[in-house]
């Protein structure tokens, strides 16, 4: 009887160790975890996605009027399919117009040639770190650099500049001091028919006023800049293209407004050029909502 309550001792004592070895792993494993979703909490901390997650329709996204203001020669198509052909535009090619879409526009009229070009690029991050937001900021930044855009002067506002100019900006306009011809035509009420001032022939026109000057903008999206290029010698068919490029949270838009004038010296005029693209940029902004 002795005998069998020792071996009875001796195999509670074994559970009690095998118990115990057990509960020392599992307590073990309790540690391991309790690490595991520290590790997966700081892993699981996404940057916040834009605000957008598809694009309008570039084609459409423009007016008939608006197109009207930019394309004047588009009013003098007699031919009223083509007219609408013309209004439609041709979309850009583009593999996924959720992440990238665009559309051209290409008019001629008896003063000039004009085109037009408004693409949408969606941004999207595939770093969990870095939010769409950011992304876009970069690529903003990365557009801003290319086009060079000089330093500003105490006389730049930083703003769209899209109303008239004030007498004292006017007076000093051009680099040398003298009057320039683009700037005074400008201040006329905007001639839809015949893009170019009729006053800007003069060699002296190619000076841009400071106020029209390539800048960064402070009332279009959350930032923005214009740029605004002549191209060609006096002694040919002068060129001029403006464009503007606008952010809002992860969608960059860029406008491209190319004018060439069919007489020989004459000059696209700077801010009639500049206020219709800026009007447009607008426009797109409250269709994106930004």
């Amino acid at each position: 009887m002795q005998r069998k309550a020792y071996v009875s001792g001796v195999a509670a004592l074994l559970v009690a160790l095998l118990a115990g070895c057990t509960g020392g792993s599992s307590g073990g494993g309790g540690a391991t975890d309790d690490v595991n979703p520290g590790d997966a909490g700081t892993a699981s901390v996404v940057a916040q996605p834009g605000k957008y997650r598809t694009l309008p329709g570039p084609c459409s996204a423009v007016s008939h009027d608006t197109l009207d203001s930019l394309l004047p020669g588009i009013r003098q198509i007699a031919d009223a399919d083509q007219r609408e052909k013309a209004y439609e535009g041709d979309a850009t090619l583009a593999y996924d117009n959720d992440r990238k879409a665009g559309c051209r526009w290409k008019v001629d009229s008896t003063t000039a040639t004009d085109r037009l070009l408004v693409d949408f690029e969606r941004v999207v991050s595939y770093d969990n770190s870095v939010s769409d937001d950011t992304q876009a900021q970069e690529l903003f930044a990365e557009k801003e650099t290319a086009a060079d855009l000089p330093e500003p002067t105490s006389s730049d506002s930083g703003s769209g500049a899209t109303s008239s100019p004030s007498p004292s900006s006017s007076a000093g306009s051009s680099a040398t001091g003298s009057a320039d011809p683009s700037s005074s035509a400008s201040a006329s009420p905007s001639a839809s028919v015949s893009p170019s001032g009729s006053g800007s022939s003069s060699p002296s026109s190619s000076a841009t006023p400071a106020n029209l000057q390539p800048r960064t903008l402070d009332d279009l999206g959350d930032e923005a800049f214009v740029d605004d290029a002549l191209s060609g010698p006096g002694s040919t068919a002068r060129q001029r293209t403006v464009t503007v490029v606008f952010r809002t949270s992860n969608v960059i838009v860029t406008i491209e407004y190319e004018e060439q004038s069919a007489v020989v010296g004459t000059v696209p005029d700077s801010k009639e050029m500049q206020d219709r693209a800026l009007n447009l940029a607008a426009q797109l902004a409250d269709t994106l909502g930004g």
